[in-house]
């Protein structure tokens, strides 16, 4: 007698992930579409020899669509959108590798794979001069005010010059790398009366100006590592003759009069004299002519 036996493979076995926890760094400016994790790496196997059907989530709020699998039976993880350091800079993924698609109504196994991803910043924006403002909450725009100073005419003065709304300063908003800052003058700077201290931005005068007159500088800010970063800032330099004395009113105590009921922008008077409007005088030693 002879018997035929046929074993019928039974779904018993769950997907195995030969590397269930994984870590990857990921450059802040890596490209749309580039791979993270390769299929090799992330493919599950399964005893029972049933194909595998994958599904990625990630934990981490406000990280959702940043990263997917190319298919649902190809778990390679790619980047499907551009990042940004200051919006997250980690979030962890769930890969789940089941052996049945997620709508079968049969039972299925499924193992999950952990994936951590720390997000790398890079060097993408150029210096940042302060003072400055972030427009509408976008940290990653600061725009900065033009600086301002005066000197003296025919003055040398040998001090750095005080400017507003404060000394010429330039950083890396990159704040991770954090590259180092050089400045220099590369416009307005006419007989090369003036200097910039290429470690501190501080500018001070090479040479004395004999007639009044405002300079704009343009000062550029640049990172030593990568000099395709850079930023530039005009500062406005004027010229004016020096102020020994501080002005004075002619009078310590000016007196005046004026009439109920007239119309706003009425003249006052003076007191002793209600037909002579009140005026009010300064005058200044250092401008006997003004």
């Amino acid at each position: 007698l002879e018997i035929l036996v046929t074993i019928l493979n039974e779904n018993d076995n769950s997907p195995v992930f030969a590397q269930p926890n994984l870590t990857r760094d990921v450059p802040e400016d890596t490209k749309v579409d580039a791979a993270i994790v390769s299929r090799e790496e992330l493919s599950a196997s399964d005893a029972d020899l049933d194909t595998i059907y994958y599904e990625l989530t990630t934990t981490v709020q406000d990280t959702d669509g940043y990263f997917a699998i190319r298919g649902v039976n190809n778990p390679e993880i790619y980047l499907q959108k551009a990042l940004d350091y200051d919006k997250f800079n980690s979030t962890m993924l769930l890969l789940y590798a089941r052996d049945r698609p997620v709508t079968s109504p049969e039972p299925s196994n499924t193992a999950t794979a952990t994936i951590s991803i720390i997000i790398k910043q890079s060097d993408t924006r150029a210096p940042w001069f302060l003072p400055c403002t972030q427009l509408h909450n976008d940290t990653s725009v600061c725009i900065s005010s033009p600086y301002s100073g005066r000197v003296n005419i025919s003055e040398m003065s040998t001090d750095p010059l005080l400017l507003e709304p404060g000394p010429i300063y330039a950083v890396d908003p990159d704040y991770t790398i954090s590259d180092r800052i050089v400045y220099s003058i590369v416009g307005g700077n006419t007989d090369e009366v003036f200097l910039v201290d290429a470690d501190t931005g501080n500018l001070t005068m090479n040479k004395i100006v004999a007639s009044p007159d405002s300079f704009l500088l343009q000062v550029m800010a640049t990172q030593v590592s990568n000099k395709r970063k850079y930023s530039v800032a005009t500062v406005e330099i004027k010229v004016i003759n020096k102020s020994n004395f501080p002005p004075y009113f002619e009078k310590g105590v000016y007196n005046g009069t004026v009439f109920i009921g007239l119309p706003r922008r009425s003249f006052v008077y003076h007191a002793g004299d209600p037909s002579t409007p009140l005026v009010i005088m300064a005058m200044d030693q250092d401008f006997p002519d003004v």
